[in-house]
């Protein structure tokens, strides 16, 4: 294998590694039967739930992990199951262990078997949060569900995400610096002219 091929297989498993994000921001959640972003309302009938922070993180989705407080927050349920298109929901998220309410939705009908929950402040500080769904049939007892999530403790991770990103991206420039004399060539030159500065 000459050099020309370990520098374009290092680059290609560098920008693997990089662009595998939003399978790590799913706890590397590939296949349903894994997924941890989903929760079981009744036995065999499931709802999946996406948390997003897009003033602060645009292009991310979460889970059980959300890194800020105070930021823009919206929750994504996704029926699975027609079915609960046809009965009124209601959503309410408690700070934990407290159970204090920082957003309740009252009990109506989502047909399209999809329910945004817009926290337009998000949640108000670093702690453990409780999702509770209360599925509320035209006939029977009402059914109550919980799912729980972290928020505020997540930006340590990004943060980490981040400095592993660069650390590659270096390493990428390095390798291509120490194999590719036009690239080298250019780089002394900018260096040399940053000295003369």
């Amino acid at each position: 294998m000459n050099r020309k091929n370990i520098v374009r297989n290092s680059l290609l498993a560098l920008m693997g590694l990089v662009f595998s994000a939003s399978v790590w921001a799913h706890g590397g959640a590939a296949g349903t039967d894994t997924d941890q972003c989903k929760f079981e309302l009744e036995p065999g009938h499931w709802v999946h739930y996406t948390a997003y922070q897009p003033t602060a993180f645009p292009a991310e989705e979460f889970c059980a992990n959300i890194p800020n407080t105070n930021t823009l927050t919206q929750l994504v349920f996704d029926y699975q199951d027609p079915r609960y298109r046809k009965m009124s929901v209601e959503f309410e998220v408690t700070k934990e262990p407290e159970g204090t309410r920082v957003f309740h939705m009252p009990a109506q009908k989502h047909k399209s078997g999809t329910v945004t929950l817009t926290l337009d402040k998000g949640v108000p500080e670093v702690g453990n949060y409780l999702i509770h769904i209360t599925l509320v049939p035209d006939e029977g007892e009402r059914l109550d569900v919980h799912m729980g999530f972290v928020a505020g403790k997540g930006q340590e991770t990004s943060t980490g995400l981040m400095a592993l990103y660069a650390f590659f991206v270096f390493a990428a420039l390095y390798i291509l610096y120490l194999s590719h004399a036009g690239f080298k060539k250019k780089v002394d030159e900018l260096l040399g002219k940053v000295k003369e500065v």
